[in-house]
């Protein structure tokens, strides 16, 4: 299980790098409103993460599945936040470059708590030997 959460925590380095990336580029004269919602999902998938490992090095399979339910809550934020980004894009149209970073950084953001998601079934068979009961899945 270590060696696989290695890898997965590498994975989610690299999309965090990918969002380092986009960053310069969502600087501009127009002013994209709803770039003030991005650091609450951004903050949900870290703590995702900080309390997936936390939940490894404590062998905690309680605290596994509370992060997979965590999940659905920000798969449902990152719906929200495309629909209106993408309303913003079609009603300003001279922020399409930009608000397509926008996109990326949470779609990014999505995928880390999607990893972060793997990671906690990974912690709870380690804990209990068992896989983690089947979760309703939407569309990826």
């Amino acid at each position: 299980a270590a060696l696989k959460i290695a890898a997965v925590v590498e994975r989610i380095g690299d999309y965090a790098k990918n969002i380092a990336k986009r960053v310069p580029m969502l600087e501009s004269e127009h002013r994209i409103e709803p770039i003030s919602i991005l650091p609450a999902m951004a903050k949900m998938a870290s703590e995702m993460v900080h309390d997936v490992l936390d939940a490894f090095a404590a062998r905690d399979a309680e605290a596994a599945v509370e992060i997979c339910e965590r999940d659905t809550a920000l798969d449902d934020f990152y719906d929200s936040i495309f629909r209106t980004l993408v309303t913003h894009m079609v009603e300003n149209p001279k922020t399409i470059s930009q608000v397509a970073h926008l996109l990326f950084v949470a779609k990014n953001l999505e995928r880390i708590g999607d990893h972060a998601t793997n990671v906690a079934e990974m912690v709870y068979f380690a804990a209990t030997g068992t896989q983690m009961a089947e979760r309703e899945k939407g569309t990826e």
